[in-house]
C-alpha cells in the first residue's frame, strides 16, 4: 500500500467534482483511492495485475497535489512520462525573499519565461509554495528540470534560453534519426 500527503486545499482536485477525478484515477491505474480529508492523506491500494499501478497512482495523485492538472497527471501511466518536484530552498537557501524571486524568475513577465519553457519542452510546469512540479515525457521534463534549476539558481534567463534552445533542437534531431533508422 502506498500512500501520499496533501495539502488540505488539494484534496477537492484530487477527489473532483463528484469524484470523477478519483473514479478516472482508480479505474485507469487499477487502484483503489481512500482519501482522509482530515489528515490530508491519500491511502492507495493496488488492484491490479500492474505492480507498478500504485506507484504510478501515488505519482499522478502527488502531481495533482502540486498543481498540475488530472489529465495531464494521468499521463505518469505512462514509463515514458516523468514526474519531478523541485524543492526552491534547496537550491539558494531558505530565505523567503530568495524563494519569491526565484518564482519571479521561473514564471518571468506576464508568465512568459514559463511558457517559453513549456512550449520548447511540451513538459507541463506548475509553481505552488516554495515547489515547482515539472512533468512530461522523460528527456522533455529533464530538460525543462535543467531550465528552472538554472533560473532558480540565478543563470541570466538568455543562458538558459539559448542553452534549452539547444538542447532541444539536438534532441528534435536525434528522434529524427531514430525515427528514420526504424524504417
Amino acid at each position: 500500500m502506498e500512500y501520499v500527503r496533501i495539502a488540505e486545499n488539494r484534496i477537492g482536485a484530487v477527489i473532483g467534482r463528484e469524484g470523477e477525478i478519483k473514479d478516472k484515477i482508480e479505474k485507469a491505474l487499477e487502484v483503489k483511492l481512500d482519501v482522509d480529508s482530515d489528515e490530508g492523506i491519500v491511502h492507495i491500494e493496488n488492484k491490479g495485475s500492474d505492480p507498478l499501478g500504485g506507484w504510478k497512482a501515488r505519482d499522478v495523485v502527488t502531481a495533482i497535489s502540486y498543481g498540475i492538472k488530472p489529465d495531464t497527471a494521468l499521463r505518469l501511466r505512462s514509463d515514458s512520462y516523468q514526474l519531478f518536484i523541485i524543492n526552491l530552498t534547496d537550491i539558494l537557501g531558505r530565505s523567503k525573499k530568495a524563494v519569491i524571486r526565484q518564482k519571479a524568475r521561473i514564471i518571468g513577465r506576464d508568465g512568459k519565461t514559463k511558457d517559453h519553457i513549456t512550449e520548447l519542452t511540451g513538459a507541463a510546469i506548475s509553481i505552488r509554495g516554495k515547489h515547482v512540479a515539472i512533468l512530461g515525457h522523460s528527456d522533455d521534463a529533464y530538460l525543462a528540470k535543467e531550465a528552472v534549476e538554472g533560473l532558480a539558481g540565478g543563470l541570466p534567463h538568455s543562458v538558459v534560453y539559448k542553452l534549452l534552445e539547444k538542447k532541444c533542437a539536438e534532441q528534435k534531431r536525434k528522434s529524427t534519426v531514430e525515427m528514420w533508422r526504424k524504417r
